[in-house]
């Protein structure tokens, strides 16, 4: 995986945005002009990395996910701004727990454009979690400035709305928290999990994203495309332990 870490500039960003007890934002350079930016929330102690992404084109930023904490939000911005001297215009939601969607709505406040699927903006109210300020009804593709994304759902598995999105020409899938890292030993939070259906709709995105050159999953490292295959012996191995 190439990381070309991104430090933020903290003479410009007021430290009382971070909090005192996070760890700053991390951005790693993908391939092109897609990033994935790494967020930290304090849990037992700890602090846990989220993974999220962005993408630079001519007409602006799109987001993919928000920051778990919404403290982090306007450095990313302005980190957003400072190195590529782009606005971000656009955020899309890939399922409504809130380590996904926790800013949605800091970024309409700002004038922001935000998307997630019905299902996901539908779970947000009954839940109590931010809404985007638009949704979609199908599997949907975006046009921003050259680039296509494209959203898929493939069925339930970590959450019952978890979408996934491609990135055709530069065969980037970005898994969310559906996709597990190849360096989880365990499927974390399986609260609001369909673990049969998980295995089902994993095997989906295999055949349909077999090209993948960046599979990106919502948590821990992307070193390789693995996660797929690594997801589904997770889901193998707490089906031996637990059943169903």
């Amino acid at each position: 995986m190439k990381k070309n870490s991104v430090s933020l500039l903290f003479g410009l960003i007021s430290m009382a945005l971070l909090g005192q007890d996070n760890r700053p934002i991390s951005i790693y350079h993908l391939t092109d002009n897609f990033y994935v930016y790494t967020t930290y929330k304090n849990l037992n102690g700890h602090d846990f990395p989220s993974n999220s992404m962005y993408l630079v084109t001519d007409e602006g930023t799109v987001m993919f996910d928000t920051p778990w904490d919404t403290t982090q939000l306007q450095p990313l911005l302005d980190s957003i701004w400072v190195k590529h001297h782009s606005k971000v215009i656009m955020a899309i939601a890939t399922h409504y727990h809130n380590d996904r969607t926790a800013g949605l709505g800091f970024l309409q406040q700002q004038g922001i454009k935000t998307y997630s699927s019905k299902m996901t903006y539908d779970l947000c109210h009954l839940n109590g979690e931010q809404q985007a300020g638009f949704y979609f009804e199908q599997d949907t593709i975006f046009k921003v400035g050259d680039y296509l994304l494209e959203t898929y759902y493939a069925g339930e598995g970590h959450s019952p709305d978890n979408i996934v999105i491609w990135f055709a020409n530069a065969k980037i899938l970005y898994g969310g928290c559906l996709v597990k890292s190849i360096e989880n030993n365990n499927l974390g939070n399986v609260v609001n999990a369909n673990i049969k259906a998980w295995t089902t709709t994993i095997r989906k995105l295999i055949r349909r994203y077999s090209t993948a050159h960046f599979v990106v999953p919502g948590h821990f490292g992307w070193a390789d495309t693995k996660a797929l295959r690594h997801t589904l012996r997770l889901l193998r191995q707490y089906r031996k332990v637990n059943g169903g």
